[in-house]
């Protein structure tokens, strides 16, 4: 099959999926053409069978704004009749699946070819950009018009009827992590530099905004160290940073708290923790936590959106409401205090991340595709 992929080229969610999506398919054999305004961040590797395409937006003193949607879609129209895609898959409702819209409609009246539409939900495209009123209709026609809708979780399927008036079916296909990439050996010369005399590594990613509630992370460790040594790896940039690194050193554990910034090789670190914190005020599926059970790290969570999917609690990690630091604090704590309790919760998260290995999950990708692909190309 020959693919688009139109998604955000950066650090997030839908953005990381999409590529890993992608390169998992040219794998495969497939031809796929990633269309968006930069090379995506996790697009790091050679293959024969993916191409980038770049959307450029013309600036003109006319304009306070660049239309990038309008430049994205005529990219959209460009690479569909140059280079013969079968389909379009599109991550993130907003603009990618209005400009797929407007990019199919004119292929149409080009060629008389109707190129299908593939639109993946992953969270705050509803939740919460997609709410706004301003944008609110174009999401929902945009949706109801795309050729499939799939969401990353059953709970952002639920939150999506619930917010928007959709009248197509919603597929569920769980977010997937390529755990041979992360099951990896811990580099022991690394955990020495971080814990250099044995202290349990604690560990949080993300980028940063209210939503991730990243000063809870910081209190629970802080009531951790307060029951014994440890150290805490804060990964990702984003907005609450400043906030957060005022916040460790009011508590007086900025000696312990390292902020290591945007990561790209995120295995080699998750490798050497033993807890990941993710108290998040919502999370449509929390794919960060999928990695970190890939990684054998237990997660300590809230119980929030699509996090009770994966997150099994008292096996995989320990879950408790938004907000209730104290709770997590109690989990973390007594798992720690229990190295037998600790190993085996270990493995039981990595086990758990196997069943959402990319893997068993690209094959249901591609039985959707194959619904709407012209039977040559696909042979």
């Amino acid at each position: 099959m020959k693919i688009g992929i139109v998604c955000y080229p950066t650090f997030g969610g839908s953005g990381v999926l999409a590529t890993e999506l992608g390169k998992a398919l040219a794998d495969e054999g497939h031809q796929v053409h990633f269309i968006t305004y930069q090379q995506p961040v996790r697009l790091n590797v050679f293959n024969t069978n993916i191409f980038y395409h770049e959307v450029r937006v013309p600036t003109y003193p006319l304009f306070d704004y660049p239309p990038y949607e309008v430049a994205l879609a005529s990219t959209m129209v460009d690479v569909i009749m140059n280079h013969d895609l079968d389909l379009l898959h599109v991550h993130y409702a907003i603009p990618h699946a209005s400009a797929a819209y407007m990019a199919k409609q004119i292929v149409k009246q080009k060629t008389g070819r109707n190129v299908p539409v593939i639109t993946t939900l992953h969270g705050t495209d509803i939740t919460l950009v997609g709410k706004d009123k301003t944008y609110e209709p174009v999401v929902t026609f945009s949706i109801n018009e795309s050729d499939a809708i799939t969401a990353v979780s059953q709970n952002l399927k639920d939150e999506t009827y619930k917010s928007f008036p959709i009248h197509k079916e919603i597929e569920v296909i769980h977010n997937f992590v390529d755990v041979g990439r992360f099951n990896k050996k811990p580099i022991d010369a690394f955990r020495k530099v971080i814990a250099p005399n044995g202290e349990k590594i604690l560990m949080h990613a993300s980028n940063f905004r209210k939503v991730k509630r990243v000063d809870d992370v910081i209190r629970i460790f802080a009531a951790l160290r307060k029951a014994m040594p440890a150290k805490l790896l804060m990964v990702g940039d984003g907005p609450e940073r400043p906030a957060t690194e005022e916040l460790v050193r009011e508590l007086g554990i900025d000696e312990d708290v390292r902020f290591l910034g945007k990561q790209e090789q995120m295995e080699d670190i998750l490798a050497v923790s033993d807890v990941f914190l993710l108290p998040s005020e919502y999370e449509s599926f929390g794919l960060a936590a999928l990695e970190a059970m890939a990684a054998r790290a237990v997660v300590i969570s809230s119980n929030a959106g699509g996090l009770t999917e994966i997150n099994v609690q008292g096996v995989t990690g320990f879950m408790a409401n938004v907000g209730d630091i104290e709770a997590m604090s109690d989990f973390t704590i007594n798992l720690l205090k229990d190295e037998d309790k600790l190993a085996k919760m270990k493995e039981a998260a990595y086990l758990h991340a196997c069943q959402f290995d990319i893997k068993n999950i690209i094959p249901l990708y591609e039985k959707l595709y194959s619904r709407f692909c012209r039977m040559e190309p696909c042979k």
